[in-house]
């Protein structure tokens, strides 16, 4: 296999990487205040049409260096006059399906023309994916084993393809994916873009890169040294009626000049985004219900400063990268310690200081502690004078599993069985 060399010298703008002005705003809006290296050696060899086998480990910012040389390249071409399938991205899971789409619809607001992105995954209906293919689609991001359903229920056409994108290939060949990937690769017409990205080059991601790829532009990113993260963590008993008038509270006297807010719902969103706004403090919410118009623009006010509270949920909150974000406030615990970890990491970047709270009721001082137990260390409880709680914390009947129960705040059907066995056994 003959591959190109790739260059990864810094490049400081993406206006420098070839991409159009409406894409360059969609970069700027969605967060991306410079190419990382991923980007800045994919899109310019995409956006010429050449193959690309990349290197890339997740958190890299792959997603976009895909992603806008895609998207741009259907603005930029001959419309059909019937929708056609012009990209199929695929994926190995439903998360980063949804991820990979949302980050595609969130770029499409900024084409001259609407484009339509359907996102189609398993262990869910069909039915609704089939009707959302109505009238055709120009790109799909999808899982192998769907995808191949709603073919055979003809819902999707891919022989006019114009450019096949593999996601962590790696994991596309792992657990039986493998002949599935094969199956949609039959029905691919034969001329084709291919975008090949894997954090791994075992022999069959080697192999299918030989079968696939037509003289690629090989990338390989070195990771750069991680630089230990300076993060702050502080954890705030209160009763959940007081987190609000709390946060006021820590906002002002902390004179915090920018916050993140993580909630659970939509709601939660609005009515603490709301509170804070009748208090005399600037904030807004920032979910999937806002346009793509008001997002940008939330945005755009709170990397200037002139917002001072962004309260989001955990999928509002994606694809928001603050240079220097002072503080993260957990209103509500994320489901998960891998969601907590990438929920405080979005402060204390780049060798700066960082601030994260989480606010801790009676309720949550149980999933918090199997939290602390995910990540290896305790953090110490404090109380506020002024907002100490009255309610007492829930009694724990049974030592905590660290290898389950982090979904939410209800035991699950593992944990009550995992509890009643423990309870026998003493």
């Amino acid at each position: 296999m003959s591959t190109s060399p790739a260059s990864t010298s810094p490049v400081s703008t993406f206006a420098a990487l070839g991409l159009a002005a409406n894409f360059v705003r969609a970069a700027d809006a969605l967060g991306y205040d410079e190419p990382t290296p991923i980007q800045a050696a994919a899109i310019p060899p995409a956006l010429a049409g050449r193959d690309l086998l990349a290197s890339a480990q997740t958190g890299s910012g792959k997603t976009a260096a895909f992603a806008f040389p895609l998207m741009q390249q259907i603005d930029t071409g001959i419309r059909p006059a019937l929708r056609r399938t012009q990209a199929l991205v695929l994926v190995p899971t439903r998360e980063l399906a949804a991820q990979v789409g949302e980050t595609l619809r969130q770029i499409e607001p900024f084409l001259a023309e609407p484009v339509k992105v359907s996102v189609l995954f398993g262990g869910v209906s069909i039915n609704p994916q089939l009707m959302a293919l109505r009238g055709g689609a120009e790109v799909v991001v999808a899982t192998p084993g769907r995808l191949l359903d709603v073919v055979e229920h003809n819902g999707l056409k891919l022989a006019d393809l114009d450019c096949l994108v593999l996601d962590e290939a790696d994991r596309l060949l792992d657990g039986g994916f493998a002949d599935e990937v094969n199956r949609v690769l039959a029905l691919l017409p034969a001329r084709r873009q291919n975008l090949l990205f894997s954090a791994t080059f075992p022999e069959a991601v080697q192999a299918l890169a030989a079968k696939l790829l037509r003289d690629p532009v090989r990338i390989e990113i070195t990771p750069e040294p991680v630089i230990e993260a300076k993060i702050e963590e502080h954890a705030v008993e209160v009763d959940d009626a007081r987190r609000t008038p709390l946060l006021r509270h820590m906002i002002e006297q902390g004179e915090w000049s920018r916050v993140l807010v993580f909630v659970a719902t939509r709601y939660a969103c609005d009515h603490v985004a709301d509170k804070l706004r009748k208090a005399g403090i600037e904030a807004a919410a920032f979910h999937g219900d806002a346009s793509q118009g008001a997002r940008t623009r939330l945005l755009s006010d709170f990397k200037a400063s002139r917002l001072r509270v962004l309260v989001a949920t955990d999928l509002g909150a994606r694809g928001i990268d603050i240079a220097k974000l002072p503080v993260v406030v957990n209103y509500d615990l994320p489901r998960s310690a891998v969601d907590y970890v990438h929920r405080i990491g979005r402060t204390g970047r780049a060798g700066e200081t960082g601030l994260a709270v989480s606010f801790i009721g009676a309720q949550a001082e149980a999933h918090f502690r199997l939290i602390e137990k995910r990540q290896g260390h305790r953090v110490p409880r404090e109380r506020i004078e002024g907002f100490e709680p009255k309610d007492v914390p829930v009694a724990v009947s049974a030592p905590l599993d660290p290898n389950g129960g982090v979904k939410g705040r209800r035991p699950s059907k593992k944990d009550k069985l995992r509890a009643a066995a423990a309870r026998s056994g003493s």
